[in-house]
């Protein structure tokens, strides 16, 4: 079982005060807190090794290529890749998205073919792949979910036809917690040769992934929604897609040779990072899964999921509470309203008490249509998190 005091001494932040009341910090679905081995690791680099990698032959920058290069054999250990290579860092999982939807959109994707998304998406995941239906003149189509927050499964054969180039679906919704069966939608996705991405943001800090078990073409997640820094994030992809894809943008490191007639373009996976890369925030981002791994994934899904057990049962005795999402299998997060009180006042009440939470819409515009609501208000929680922080929000 997990030392809870040990590790929330790892995170310094969890210690602060917030308008004169101890930080309870369940807004973790935006954005996850930073271990101080993280932090440390960022401080390290910036302090004694800052250097742009590659590039350079002096020691510095020696040094930081090899420790970036270690960080993508660390990302690929963590989902299971193949082959690190098949491992492209990016800003995240927003930049990621857009950079498949674009090169293989540019690729693959023609006048009147279709691209499928869920009704769950995060905003992040339907709107670049609006860009691309435009500017192709292709059709996205939508599989729905039912209001227990359960994909219709059953409507998913009649939604795949010979003209969809691509599924893209979240592993884990943002609002809804739902812990969607991407093995089955990957499956019969296949059974038709239709690649599927999975958007993992929510996903990898909450089970985690195994891409060769899954089969999925491609997978993306950001750094700090599993305890890394901001601005950097992952798209895997299998080799055969990144072998045939286009470079998404043009610059440094992306390039073999460069001639005013022909430019020639680096093997996978630089050919996907051009320009100077987060190398600072590659770095710390297999500092959180190292931290993550020596930590324990099974005893901090296991802990998780007794937040959630928990948080429902106490939240569930107050008047007047409505939840959303209620599939039975979902992870760490807790949507709901109270009575007719706006979700905004909740949250800035909340708020005066110590009590971060997330309100409004939550990217996922559709959701809230689906409901007929405007915004909820989302408690998210993460293995930090304790028995007496729901106790603090039940109050």
């Amino acid at each position: 079982m997990l030392d809870i005091d040990k590790i929330r001494n790892d995170f310094p932040i969890l210690h602060r005060t917030v308008h004169d009341k101890n930080l309870v910090y369940l807004d973790n679905g935006a954005t996850t807190q930073k271990p101080i081995q993280v932090i440390e690791m960022e401080n390290n680099i910036y302090r004694n090794l800052n250097s742009n990698i590659h590039r350079g032959v002096h020691y510095l920058s020696g040094q930081c290529t090899e420790l970036y290069e270690n960080a993508r054999q660390t990302v690929q250990q963590f989902i299971n890749a193949p082959a690190r290579e098949e491992v492209i860092f990016t800003a995240g999982t927003t930049a990621a998205i857009n950079l498949v939807a674009w090169s293989f959109g540019e690729r693959f994707v023609r006048n009147g073919d279709e691209i499928l998304i869920s009704e769950m998406e995060h905003h992040s995941n339907i709107v670049p792949w609006q860009l691309l239906c435009d500017r192709k003149g292709a059709i996205l189509k939508v599989l729905p979910f039912n209001d227990e927050g359960d994909l219709q499964l059953e409507k998913l054969d009649d939604l795949l036809s010979e003209r969809t180039r691509i599924v893209a679906v979240t592993q884990i919704s943002n609002v809804l917690g739902t812990i969607n069966p991407i093995d089955k939608i990957i499956e019969k996705a296949h059974e038709r040769d239709i690649p599927v991405l999975i958007d993992g943001a929510q996903g990898i800090q909450h089970g985690g992934i195994d891409v060769q078990e899954s089969d999925c073409d491609f997978y993306v997640f950001s750094g700090h929604k599993i305890y890394a820094p901001t601005g950097i994030g992952i798209l895997y992809s299998k080799q055969k897609w990144l072998e045939q894809m286009p470079p998404w943008q043009g610059g440094g490191d992306m390039i073999d040779q460069v001639r005013f007639a022909k430019t020639t373009y680096a093997p996978r996976p630089l050919k996907f990072e051009a320009g100077t890369s987060n190398y600072v925030g590659a770095i710390a981002l297999g500092a959180a899964l190292n931290y993550l791994t020596s930590t324990g994934i099974v005893d901090i899904n296991i802990h998780e999921a007794k937040l959630l057990d928990y948080a429902t049962k106490r939240i569930s005795e107050i008047e007047g509470i409505k939840f959303y999402g209620t599939a039975k299998h979902k992870t760490s997060i807790l949507c709901f309203l109270m009575d007719s009180i706006h979700p905004y006042d909740i949250g800035m009440i909340l708020d005066k008490l110590g009590i971060a939470v997330r309100t409004g819409h939550l990217c996922a515009d559709p959701i809230m249509q689906h409901y007929g609501i405007e915004g909820m208000v989302r408690a998210s929680f993460a293995f930090y998190n304790t028995f007496d922080e729901v106790e603090k929000l039940y109050d």
